[in-house]
This record gives C-alpha cells, sequence and structure tokens, in this order.
C-alpha cells in the first residue's frame, strides 16, 4: 500500500510512503499543484491512501499577529482546494487534525526517529510523519 502524507501550505510537504517496503520514495515540499500530480501519478494503477493534516481543525493560533492568521486562512483554503481534487479523483483520504500529528522535528529528531538519511525541511518531514509506519 502507498501512504501519502500532505501538509498544505504555500510549501507543501510531500511524503510517499511504502508500507511494504516500509521505505519512503519521496519527502519534499513543492507547490500544490506539483503535490496533486505526484499523488495522481501515485494514483494510476495503484492503490493509494492520502492523510492530509487538516488545518480546518486547528482552534488556537496563540497570541498570533494578523499575517499569521491570514496565512492561517490561506492553509484553510489550500485543505478544501485538496478535499475538492481528492473527491473528484475519488482517491481515499484522511483528514488530520493537527494536533494529532508529531510535527515541528529539527532534520536531527526526524533522521533518529525515522531512520531516514535523506535531505529534508519541516514541511516534508511535517508530511512523512503523517504516513511514517504506517
Amino acid at each position: 500500500m502507498i501512504y501519502i502524507g500532505i501538509d498544505p501550505g504555500v510549501n507543501t510537504g510531500v511524503a510517499v510512503w511504502n508500507s511494504e517496503t516500509k521505505n519512503f520514495y519521496c519527502i519534499e515540499s513543492m507547490t500544490i499543484l506539483d503535490a496533486m500530480y505526484i499523488v495522481n501519478d501515485q494514483h494510476i494503477g495503484c492503490k493509494i491512501n492520502v492523510i492530509i493534516e487538516d488545518a480546518r481543525q486547528r482552534k488556537w493560533f496563540g497570541n498570533s499577529g494578523k499575517e499569521v492568521l491570514q496565512g492561517a486562512g490561506s492553509i484553510k483554503r489550500d485543505c478544501q482546494i485538496w478535499q475538492e481534487f481528492l473527491e473528484a479523483n475519488e482517491i481515499t483520504h484522511y483528514w488530520v487534525a493537527p494536533k494529532d500529528n508529531r510535527t515541528k522535528l529539527s532534520s536531527a529528531q526526524f533522521k533518529a526517529y525515522t531512520g531516514y538519511t535523506g535531505k529534508t525541511n519541516e514541511h516534508g518531514r511535517d508530511a512523512a510523519m503523517l504516513v511514517f509506519k504506517r
């Protein structure tokens, strides 16, 4: 089974995990359109599950300024776009609340936890944690 983790945002985190081989095919960040191409490519001739961090379920933003709240609104809109895309293409998907995903791991923490030695960034690591060990 192929699992694809998506961390929506301007820099969309994408991680492709093979549950049979227990390996990541990729952990990257990219535009939303490039991420959708990856999902579509994996979907052709293969059963996949897409796991997405759902910013719409986030209820607390701390003492954030106006710019942070606008960014949060943008990510919520990205989640809506993902929902429309996945439903239109009949792709199995699941939403995960931000509080239910282990995020913001440093590169060293991520490497120690997953054993993955490739180059990553914060967005890719957040996406990877959605699908690791499934």
